[in-house]
């Protein structure tokens, strides 16, 4: 678990360092979705998951 942690935060703060250098790269984007991978076998996947249900929820409500 401690590995799949240390791994999750490196991704991510690679994650949030390419995105603020302005150009995404193939590398970038794999960075991105490798971080994606490792989110989602983490404990922490249901409560992003019920996070992002919840958002498509709120967002399909709208009427214009």
């Amino acid at each position: 678990m401690a590995v799949s942690i240390s791994v999750v935060l490196l991704f991510a703060i690679l994650a949030v360092i390419f995105v603020r250098s302005g150009g995404l790269k193939i590398s970038h984007a794999l960075v991105c979705v490798l971080l994606g991978f490792y989110l989602a076998s983490t404990s922490v996947a249901p409560t992003i998951h019920s996070g992002l249900t919840a958002t498509a929820d709120i967002v399909a409500g709208l009427r214009p």
